[in-house]
């Protein structure tokens, strides 16, 4: 018992291990990660251009060659005409330098106006809160007291005694210095750039040969898993791209239409800038709005434009931020929202500015690598948009909190998509078996189990009232795929009986509830825990049956009990064992019921359900069918 706990422990610090390493190693080599990655982004941009110009056969090397070409004379045409434009716009500001000036005086006095006089108010009111009263001034000194200060009264500033300040004048710098410094801001860019195209080459180039030997790298074993995540990473990056440059583009022609609306100088221009500045998350549409925000001032004469332009970017950014976007690329990424946004502090944190635009693109290929490496599962989990929890967990786990509201909800959203009998199979059972196991092994405590079963059952009755009202009050009204009627079970009664415990009786009260709901008489027995008193009390008739309702784990010792008993009791009754959520051997687990075994085993509501009324609803669930299936070959 021991060593799985220890093995367990001992893995989880190993994997905690390789994330430090992974992550120092990430911030140290930052300088050659950052461009690698970019080259990767752009490789799978241009990958589909030069596998075009390949089947229109040209060779790999000049279809590289030829898209690159494009790629930088397209880029560098679009940002020289728009660092003209910005040329532009620097020039005319000198012819706006009043309305700047008076900008700015406004600021500094806001005018005598009902704002200007209440700001002024509480300017004043500010002041005399936080006056203190005067210090009292200390007696003066005796005319026989004598200087002990170090420093004479009357001694001048050049005597040795005085401090005088020092100023370090630093060196003038000489050309040499001078155009190194107009030079670094931009050839530590340019270089960086060009470690992005030089890489974005050579990987276009040898594409085939590099992901020959990634493969080879991971092993031959793996060889099935490395495809399916360098696919689905592909797919995924791919995607996000696409939806980035199509809202991006989106985003600076509603801008760049608004702008002009309001008559802003340029505003194609600042449109294209809100588009290209939105790669860089966040920060991207801030200087994108401020740029025609702070041109809007300088231009106008009043302070309508420049709010219009404000409430313009901060309209269209907030939601494009908080709605659009999170819902594409959470939808074609697999990332969750908050994962997105939380990534994003941790790949700018890491690697900078380069970190904001590369931390959409990176974090699908963690959650990619989360989801098919076993070991970094735990990533997939935490950052993945899939529900980690299941319907009948989330149903448990509300139950447990004592939420019955929220686990009403799960049920009801569950319900509106699928049918009652699958919402009882697939998420009120397994909720049942998930408190049997937690009883059974005395974790859970009397008050929480009494309002799971209460709850359960509260919410039972309420799903058995809204079928019955939203039944159809003629019987034409039934379509195809409805349980029918079956004229032998509607000349007897079908007789649920409790196995165990309350959820054996719960489940009982399902199946009868179902099986009334498609016209057949089913009577739902209370628990008796002896046993004795109930088969007492039971009549069948001639054509009756009885139905043992039991819920794993602890189910067949109680349900063969009682099988015999009815068996001794009633021989000429067909009984039928109802193991509800059994996922085993069906004819192996009939063998356990010797010497007589009963009529049948089911293993569903809808398998039960399907017996009784002498037909086969619909199944989605595959399992649940095939053990229909199996179950009717036994009977």
């Amino acid at each position: 018992m021991i060593k799985p706990a220890v093995s367990q422990r001992s893995s989880g610090v190993r994997t905690a291990a390789i994330l430090v390493a992974v992550i120092a190693i990430l911030y140290l080599a930052r300088a050659i990660l950052i461009p690698l990655a970019f080259a990767i982004i752009l490789t799978l941009v241009l990958t589909p251009a030069v596998g075009w110009l390949q089947k229109l056969g040209l060779g790999r090397l000049p279809s590289v060659l030829l898209i690159m070409v494009v790629s930088i004379a397209t880029a560098g045409g679009v940002g020289w005409v728009i660092f003209n434009e910005l040329v532009e716009v620097i020039n005319d500001l000198p012819s706006y330098q009043q309305n700047i000036h008076n900008k700015i005086e406004a600021i500094r006095t806001p005018g005598k106006g009902p704002v200007g006089r209440a700001a002024a108010s509480v300017k004043e009111l500010g002041k005399e809160l936080s006056s203190t009263p005067a210090p009292i001034a200390p007696p003066a000194p005796s005319q026989g007291r004598h200087n002990t200060s170090n420093q004479p009264a009357n001694q001048p500033a050049n005597q040795p005694g005085r401090t005088v300040p020092v100023e370090i004048v630093p060196r003038p710098a000489n050309e040499f210095e001078y155009v190194r410094q107009l030079a670094t801001p931009v050839l530590v860019p340019l270089g960086i750039l060009g470690m992005v195209l030089i890489f974005s080459v050579f990987l276009l180039i040898e594409q085939n040969d590099l992901r020959n030997r990634l493969f080879r790298l991971a092993g031959l074993d793996h060889l099935n898993v490395m495809t399916q995540a360098l696919d689905d990473a592909t797919r995924r990056v791919s995607r996000y791209l696409m939806m980035q440059l199509l809202v991006n583009a989106i985003f600076g022609v509603l801008c760049g239409t608004g702008l002009y609306l309001i008559h802003v100088p340029y505003a194609v221009l600042w449109g294209a800038v809100a588009g290209i500045l939105r790669i860089v998350p966040y920060v991207g549409s801030l200087v994108a709005g401020l740029l025609p925000l702070l041109l809007s001032l300088a231009v106008f004469d009043h302070w309508m434009p420049p709010l219009l332009v404000f409430l313009l970017f901060a309209t269209l950014e907030l939601v494009t931020g908080n709605f659009v976007e999170p819902w594409l690329y959470g939808m074609h990424t697999g990332i969750s929202s908050l994962a997105i946004l939380l990534t994003t502090v941790f790949w700018a944190a890491l690697w900078g500015p380069a970190g904001l635009i590369l931390s959409t693109p990176l974090t699908v290929c963690v959650v990619v690598l989360g989801r098919h490496v076993p070991h970094l599962s735990f990533l997939h989990i935490l950052l993945g948009d899939q529900p980690v929890l299941a319907a009948e967990a989330q149903v448990y786990q509300r139950l447990l909190a004592m939420d019955d509201h929220e686990a009403r909800a799960v049920a009801d959203v569950y319900l509106s998509e699928n049918s009652l009998v699958q919402l009882y199979d697939s998420v009120i059972i397994p909720a049942l078996t998930m408190t049997e196991q937690d009883r059974h092994k005395g974790a859970l405590d009397p008050a929480r189990e009494e309002f799971v079963f209460l709850s359960i059952r509260e919410m039972i009755a309420e799903f058995s009232e809204q079928t019955t009202a939203s039944e159809p009050a003629s019987a034409d009204a039934e379509t195809e795929g409805e349980l029918k009627l079956n004229p032998a079970c509607a000349a007897g009664r079908v007789l649920c009986l409790p196995a165990n415990d309350e959820a054996d009786e719960i489940a009982a009260v399902m199946l009868a509830q179902l099986l009334d709901q498609a016209g057949c008489t089913a009577l739902s027995l209370p628990l008796d825990p002896t046993l004795q008193h109930l088969i007492a009390i039971v009549e069948p008739e001639p054509k009756d049956m009885f139905c043992i309702s039991a819920v794993p784990p602890f189910a067949f010792a109680r349900a063969r009990t009682l099988s015999r008993l009815l068996q001794v009791r009633f021989p000429r009754t067909k009984i039928v064992i109802g193991v509800w959520g059994f996922t085993g051997d069906i004819e192996r687990a009939l063998q356990r019921f010797q010497p007589k075994r009963p009529h049948r085993l089911v293993t569903s509501l809808a398998d039960a359900a399907g017996f009784f009324t002498g037909s086969t609803p619909a199944v989605k669930d595959k399992s649940v069918a095939a053990a229909a299936e199996l179950s009717g070959k036994v009977g």
